[in-house]
Protein backbone atom coordinates (compact mmCIF):
# COMPACT_ATOMS: atom_id res chain seq x y z
CA UNK A 1 0.00 0.00 0.00
CA UNK A 2 1.46 3.68 -1.14
CA UNK A 3 2.60 5.98 1.93
CA UNK A 4 2.21 8.77 -0.48
CA UNK A 5 0.33 11.47 0.40
CA UNK A 6 0.16 14.20 -1.69
CA UNK A 7 0.26 17.65 -0.20
CA UNK A 8 -3.07 19.66 0.77
CA UNK A 9 -1.74 22.64 -0.81
CA UNK A 10 -0.92 21.55 -4.13
CA UNK A 11 -3.08 23.94 -5.86
CA UNK A 12 -2.20 26.67 -4.04
CA UNK A 13 0.96 28.28 -5.90
CA UNK A 14 0.41 26.57 -9.60
CA UNK A 15 -0.97 28.88 -12.17
CA UNK A 16 -3.02 27.21 -15.06
CA UNK A 17 -4.50 28.30 -18.02
CA UNK A 18 -7.42 27.73 -20.07
CA UNK A 19 -6.77 25.21 -23.13
CA UNK A 20 -8.00 26.42 -26.26
CA UNK A 21 -12.01 27.17 -26.30
CA UNK A 22 -12.42 23.73 -24.10
CA UNK A 23 -13.52 22.96 -20.38
CA UNK A 24 -10.08 22.22 -19.53
CA UNK A 25 -7.78 24.49 -17.47
CA UNK A 26 -3.28 22.93 -17.62
CA UNK A 27 -1.10 24.16 -15.20
CA UNK A 28 1.84 26.46 -16.93
CA UNK A 29 4.28 23.87 -16.29
CA UNK A 30 3.00 19.79 -17.07
CA UNK A 31 5.77 16.96 -16.88
CA UNK A 32 7.04 15.37 -19.99
CA UNK A 33 8.27 11.30 -19.67
CA UNK A 34 10.10 11.24 -22.50
CA UNK A 35 13.56 10.68 -20.80
CA UNK A 36 14.57 9.70 -17.52
CA UNK A 37 11.38 7.28 -16.98
CA UNK A 38 12.78 4.74 -18.96
CA UNK A 39 13.86 1.17 -18.23
CA UNK A 40 17.96 1.82 -18.08
CA UNK A 41 16.33 4.84 -15.32
CA UNK A 42 16.25 5.10 -11.53
CA UNK A 43 12.64 3.82 -10.98
CA UNK A 44 12.76 5.70 -7.46
CA UNK A 45 13.89 8.76 -8.98
CA UNK A 46 11.09 8.87 -11.72
CA UNK A 47 8.44 8.27 -9.06
CA UNK A 48 9.68 11.39 -6.97
CA UNK A 49 9.63 13.49 -9.74
CA UNK A 50 5.99 12.72 -10.23
CA UNK A 51 5.14 12.73 -6.86
CA UNK A 52 6.86 16.26 -6.62
CA UNK A 53 5.19 17.75 -9.47
CA UNK A 54 1.68 16.86 -8.16
CA UNK A 55 2.67 18.18 -4.80
CA UNK A 56 3.41 21.59 -6.56
CA UNK A 57 -0.44 21.21 -8.74
CA UNK A 58 1.66 19.95 -11.66
CA UNK A 59 -1.58 17.72 -12.85
CA UNK A 60 -0.57 16.62 -16.45
CA UNK A 61 1.89 13.74 -16.93
CA UNK A 62 2.68 13.34 -21.03
CA UNK A 63 4.08 9.79 -22.44
CA UNK A 64 4.38 8.22 -25.87
CA UNK A 65 4.28 4.69 -26.88
CA UNK A 66 8.01 4.74 -27.63
CA UNK A 67 9.12 6.83 -24.62
CA UNK A 68 12.13 4.53 -22.84
CA UNK A 69 14.45 3.33 -23.95
CA UNK A 70 13.34 0.94 -24.53
CA UNK A 71 10.09 1.59 -26.44
CA UNK A 72 7.47 0.97 -24.37
CA UNK A 73 9.15 1.14 -20.71
CA UNK A 74 8.20 4.78 -19.56
CA UNK A 75 4.36 4.30 -20.22
CA UNK A 76 5.17 0.67 -18.30
CA UNK A 77 6.98 2.28 -15.25
CA UNK A 78 4.39 5.58 -15.31
CA UNK A 79 1.73 2.60 -15.42
CA UNK A 80 3.53 1.26 -11.48
CA UNK A 81 3.85 4.85 -10.10
CA UNK A 82 0.21 5.36 -11.15
CA UNK A 83 -0.88 2.20 -9.49
CA UNK A 84 1.37 2.69 -6.41
CA UNK A 85 0.78 6.37 -5.87
CA UNK A 86 -2.25 8.18 -7.96
CA UNK A 87 -4.62 5.66 -8.47
CA UNK A 88 -6.76 7.23 -5.99
CA UNK A 89 -6.30 11.21 -7.73
CA UNK A 90 -7.06 9.93 -10.90
CA UNK A 91 -10.09 12.32 -11.39
CA UNK A 92 -7.33 14.94 -10.80
CA UNK A 93 -5.15 13.87 -13.13
CA UNK A 94 -4.38 14.88 -17.46
CA UNK A 95 -2.87 11.77 -18.75
CA UNK A 96 -1.99 11.60 -22.43
CA UNK A 97 -0.27 9.44 -24.75
CA UNK A 98 1.02 9.35 -28.25
CA UNK A 99 1.18 7.24 -31.56
CA UNK A 100 2.46 8.16 -34.69
CA UNK A 101 6.57 7.23 -34.35
CA UNK A 102 7.70 3.26 -35.33
CA UNK A 103 6.79 1.45 -32.17
CA UNK A 104 6.85 -2.59 -33.45
CA UNK A 105 8.48 -3.76 -36.93
CA UNK A 106 6.44 -3.99 -39.90
CA UNK A 107 4.06 -2.20 -41.81
CA UNK A 108 1.66 -1.51 -39.31
CA UNK A 109 3.60 0.25 -36.32
CA UNK A 110 4.64 3.60 -37.80
CA UNK A 111 2.50 6.54 -39.10
CA UNK A 112 -0.95 7.24 -39.42
CA UNK A 113 -2.72 4.35 -40.24
CA UNK A 114 -6.27 3.50 -38.43
CA UNK A 115 -4.88 0.05 -37.32
CA UNK A 116 -1.50 1.30 -35.72
CA UNK A 117 -3.38 3.98 -33.34
CA UNK A 118 -6.05 2.17 -32.44
CA UNK A 119 -3.70 -1.09 -31.55
CA UNK A 120 -1.02 1.51 -30.51
CA UNK A 121 -3.66 2.75 -28.02
CA UNK A 122 -4.96 -0.13 -26.84
CA UNK A 123 -1.30 -1.68 -25.92
CA UNK A 124 -0.41 2.01 -24.09
CA UNK A 125 -3.55 1.41 -21.86
CA UNK A 126 -2.49 -1.93 -21.06
CA UNK A 127 0.96 -0.56 -19.79
CA UNK A 128 -0.25 2.31 -18.11
CA UNK A 129 -3.32 0.25 -16.19
CA UNK A 130 -5.17 2.75 -16.87
CA UNK A 131 -9.11 2.44 -18.56
CA UNK A 132 -8.68 5.52 -21.06
CA UNK A 133 -6.25 8.60 -21.31
CA UNK A 134 -7.57 12.58 -21.05
CA UNK A 135 -5.71 12.84 -24.64
CA UNK A 136 -4.58 10.58 -27.36
CA UNK A 137 -1.86 12.52 -29.99
CA UNK A 138 -1.41 11.89 -33.60
CA UNK A 139 2.49 12.14 -32.95
CA UNK A 140 3.53 13.61 -35.73
CA UNK A 141 1.84 13.80 -39.93
CA UNK A 142 2.18 10.81 -42.28
CA UNK A 143 2.53 12.32 -45.94
CA UNK A 144 0.63 8.90 -47.49
CA UNK A 145 -2.12 8.25 -45.30
CA UNK A 146 -5.45 10.20 -45.87
CA UNK A 147 -5.76 12.96 -43.10
CA UNK A 148 -9.38 11.30 -43.17
CA UNK A 149 -8.36 8.21 -41.75
CA UNK A 150 -5.79 9.45 -39.29
CA UNK A 151 -8.41 11.81 -37.99
CA UNK A 152 -11.44 9.14 -38.11
CA UNK A 153 -9.22 7.04 -36.25
CA UNK A 154 -8.77 9.58 -33.34
CA UNK A 155 -12.76 9.95 -33.51
CA UNK A 156 -13.80 6.51 -32.93
CA UNK A 157 -11.12 6.28 -30.11
CA UNK A 158 -13.19 8.90 -28.61
CA UNK A 159 -16.50 7.26 -29.21
CA UNK A 160 -14.85 4.20 -28.10
CA UNK A 161 -14.24 6.00 -24.61
CA UNK A 162 -10.77 5.06 -24.75
CA UNK A 163 -9.65 9.10 -25.02
CA UNK A 164 -11.50 12.16 -23.29
CA UNK A 165 -9.84 14.60 -25.99
CA UNK A 166 -7.34 14.68 -29.02
CA UNK A 167 -4.69 16.12 -30.20
CA UNK A 168 -1.92 16.18 -32.74
CA UNK A 169 1.99 16.89 -32.22
CA UNK A 170 4.73 18.48 -35.15
CA UNK A 171 1.71 19.74 -37.91
CA UNK A 172 2.38 22.75 -39.30
CA UNK A 173 -0.24 25.50 -39.71
CA UNK A 174 -2.15 24.65 -42.75
CA UNK A 175 -2.51 20.78 -42.16
CA UNK A 176 -3.83 21.68 -38.43
CA UNK A 177 -6.59 23.65 -39.99
CA UNK A 178 -7.48 20.78 -41.90
CA UNK A 179 -8.07 18.23 -39.22
CA UNK A 180 -9.41 21.00 -37.53
CA UNK A 181 -12.33 21.40 -39.98
CA UNK A 182 -12.21 16.66 -40.45
CA UNK A 183 -12.89 16.78 -36.68
CA UNK A 184 -15.20 19.60 -36.19
CA UNK A 185 -17.79 17.87 -39.15
CA UNK A 186 -17.28 14.95 -37.08
CA UNK A 187 -17.79 16.49 -33.50
CA UNK A 188 -14.53 15.20 -32.01
CA UNK A 189 -12.88 16.98 -28.59
CA UNK A 190 -9.87 18.31 -30.88
CA UNK A 191 -8.28 19.72 -27.40
CA UNK A 192 -4.59 20.98 -28.06
CA UNK A 193 -1.26 21.28 -30.29
CA UNK A 194 2.40 19.82 -29.22
CA UNK A 195 4.85 21.73 -31.15
CA UNK A 196 8.53 22.20 -30.66
CA UNK A 197 9.37 25.60 -29.38
CA UNK A 198 11.80 28.14 -27.77
CA UNK A 199 13.31 30.91 -27.94
CA UNK A 200 15.87 29.44 -30.38
CA UNK A 201 13.41 27.39 -32.56
CA UNK A 202 10.57 29.38 -33.65
CA UNK A 203 9.00 28.08 -36.61
CA UNK A 204 5.88 28.02 -35.45
CA UNK A 205 6.09 31.93 -35.37
CA UNK A 206 7.18 31.60 -38.73
CA UNK A 207 4.45 28.98 -40.02
CA UNK A 208 1.75 31.07 -38.16
CA UNK A 209 0.99 27.69 -36.44
CA UNK A 210 -0.07 30.03 -33.12
CA UNK A 211 -2.36 32.27 -34.80
CA UNK A 212 -4.11 28.95 -36.48
CA UNK A 213 -4.52 27.61 -33.28
CA UNK A 214 -6.09 30.77 -32.01
CA UNK A 215 -8.36 30.88 -35.15
CA UNK A 216 -9.51 26.99 -34.69
CA UNK A 217 -9.75 27.77 -30.80
CA UNK A 218 -7.31 24.65 -29.98
CA UNK A 219 -4.68 24.94 -27.09
CA UNK A 220 -0.92 24.08 -27.42
CA UNK A 221 1.83 22.64 -25.01
CA UNK A 222 5.14 22.93 -26.22
CA UNK A 223 8.04 20.76 -26.12
CA UNK A 224 11.80 21.23 -25.86
CA UNK A 225 11.57 24.67 -23.86
CA UNK A 226 15.65 24.31 -23.03
CA UNK A 227 16.19 23.24 -26.23
CA UNK A 228 17.97 19.57 -25.21
CA UNK A 229 19.72 21.76 -22.73
CA UNK A 230 21.47 23.94 -24.73
CA UNK A 231 18.94 27.56 -22.73
CA UNK A 232 20.37 26.29 -19.14
CA UNK A 233 23.97 27.05 -17.45
CA UNK A 234 25.49 23.44 -18.55
CA UNK A 235 27.30 24.79 -21.98
CA UNK A 236 28.15 28.63 -20.24
CA UNK A 237 31.75 27.08 -20.15
CA UNK A 238 31.91 24.28 -23.42
CA UNK A 239 30.82 20.90 -23.28
CA UNK A 240 30.93 19.73 -20.03
CA UNK A 241 31.75 15.76 -19.95
CA UNK A 242 28.31 14.65 -18.29
CA UNK A 243 26.29 16.68 -20.18
CA UNK A 244 23.69 15.26 -23.44
CA UNK A 245 26.06 16.79 -25.74
CA UNK A 246 28.72 14.30 -24.74
CA UNK A 247 26.72 11.41 -24.50
CA UNK A 248 26.83 9.06 -27.89
CA UNK A 249 23.85 8.79 -29.56
CA UNK A 250 22.25 11.79 -27.87
CA UNK A 251 19.58 13.89 -29.58
CA UNK A 252 21.73 16.57 -29.25
CA UNK A 253 25.47 16.74 -31.09
CA UNK A 254 28.17 17.96 -29.76
CA UNK A 255 29.14 19.69 -33.05
CA UNK A 256 26.03 22.43 -32.34
CA UNK A 257 27.48 23.72 -28.79
CA UNK A 258 29.99 26.02 -31.30
CA UNK A 259 31.59 29.37 -29.92
CA UNK A 260 29.21 31.38 -31.84
CA UNK A 261 26.74 29.69 -29.79
CA UNK A 262 27.85 30.22 -26.66
CA UNK A 263 28.68 33.20 -27.16
CA UNK A 264 24.76 33.63 -26.87
CA UNK A 265 24.23 31.62 -24.44
CA UNK A 266 26.45 33.64 -22.33
CA UNK A 267 24.38 36.82 -23.32
CA UNK A 268 21.33 35.58 -22.73
CA UNK A 269 21.94 34.35 -18.87
CA UNK A 270 22.96 37.92 -18.40
CA UNK A 271 19.40 39.21 -19.12
CA UNK A 272 18.55 35.99 -16.86
CA UNK A 273 20.72 37.32 -14.47
CA UNK A 274 19.38 40.80 -14.62
CA UNK A 275 15.53 39.09 -14.37
CA UNK A 276 16.95 37.12 -11.15
CA UNK A 277 16.26 33.87 -13.10
CA UNK A 278 18.57 30.92 -13.96
CA UNK A 279 18.59 31.20 -17.77
CA UNK A 280 16.64 27.94 -18.13
CA UNK A 281 13.82 29.82 -15.89
CA UNK A 282 14.15 32.60 -17.74
CA UNK A 283 13.57 30.19 -21.52
CA UNK A 284 10.32 28.96 -19.70
CA UNK A 285 8.93 32.33 -19.02
CA UNK A 286 9.52 33.75 -22.14
CA UNK A 287 7.18 30.55 -23.41
CA UNK A 288 4.84 31.93 -21.03
CA UNK A 289 4.38 35.21 -22.02
CA UNK A 290 2.08 34.67 -24.58
CA UNK A 291 -0.81 33.16 -23.61
CA UNK A 292 -1.76 31.43 -27.05
CA UNK A 293 0.53 28.78 -25.42
CA UNK A 294 -1.05 27.01 -22.70
CA UNK A 295 1.63 24.60 -21.37
CA UNK A 296 4.99 24.06 -21.39
CA UNK A 297 5.97 20.57 -21.09
CA UNK A 298 9.69 20.04 -19.05
CA UNK A 299 11.89 16.90 -18.59
CA UNK A 300 13.79 16.62 -15.64
CA UNK A 301 16.19 14.03 -14.54
CA UNK A 302 15.72 15.31 -10.96
CA UNK A 303 13.84 16.90 -8.55
CA UNK A 304 16.23 19.73 -7.75
CA UNK A 305 15.60 20.43 -11.72
CA UNK A 306 12.07 20.35 -11.24
CA UNK A 307 11.74 22.94 -9.03
CA UNK A 308 14.23 25.35 -10.26
CA UNK A 309 11.43 25.01 -13.51
CA UNK A 310 8.70 25.66 -10.87
CA UNK A 311 10.12 28.65 -9.58
CA UNK A 312 10.34 30.12 -13.30
CA UNK A 313 6.40 30.95 -13.02
CA UNK A 314 7.70 33.57 -9.97
CA UNK A 315 8.30 36.48 -13.03
CA UNK A 316 7.10 35.87 -16.40
CA UNK A 317 6.55 39.35 -17.15
CA UNK A 318 9.44 40.91 -19.66
CA UNK A 319 9.80 44.29 -20.71
CA UNK A 320 10.05 45.18 -24.72
CA UNK A 321 13.62 46.32 -23.89
CA UNK A 322 14.14 42.75 -22.75
CA UNK A 323 12.48 41.39 -25.16
CA UNK A 324 14.47 43.34 -27.75
CA UNK A 325 17.90 42.81 -27.06
CA UNK A 326 16.62 38.78 -26.88
CA UNK A 327 15.23 38.84 -30.24
CA UNK A 328 18.70 40.51 -31.22
CA UNK A 329 21.00 37.98 -29.69
CA UNK A 330 18.93 35.04 -31.26
CA UNK A 331 18.23 36.52 -34.48
CA UNK A 332 20.42 39.40 -35.19
CA UNK A 333 17.49 41.83 -35.35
Amino acid sequence: MSTYKPAEERYETMQYRRCGQSGINLPLISIGLWHNFGGYDDFENAANILRTGFDNGITHFDLANNYGPPYGSAENNFGKIFKWDFKKYRDELIISTKAGWDMWPGPYGNFGSRKYLIASLNQSLKRMKLDYVDIFYHHRPDPDTPLEETMGALDQIVRQGKALYVGISQYNAEDTKKAAAILKRQGTPFLIHQPRYNMMDRWVEDDGLLDALTETGIGSIVFSPLEQGILTSKYLKGIPKDSRAATEGSYLDANQIKPELVEKIQKLNAIAEERGQSLAQMAIAWLLKDDRVTSVLVGVSRVSQLKDNLDALKNLKFSESELKTIDEIILGK
